[in-house]
């Protein structure tokens, strides 16, 4: 198996951070997600206006 991070082939047997090859990998692929780092795709919604699609009021 290769890992999605560092593309090293390993053993997914002997891995415990899984799908990663080590804690290494796993950890800076968290860091990459908490800073925003990747996205999940939204389609733009020409009708909505997206200060309206908060739940609550910033004032």
């Amino acid at each position: 198996m290769r890992c999605p991070l560092c593309e090293k082939e390993f053993d997914p047997a002997e891995s415990k951070a899984m799908p990663f090859c080590s804690d290494r990998c796993k950890t800076i692929d968290l860091g990459r997600w908490l800073d925003e780092g990747y996205s999940m795709p939204q389609d733009a919604d020409p009708d909505s206006d997206a200060a309206n699609d908060w739940p609550f009021s910033l004032s």
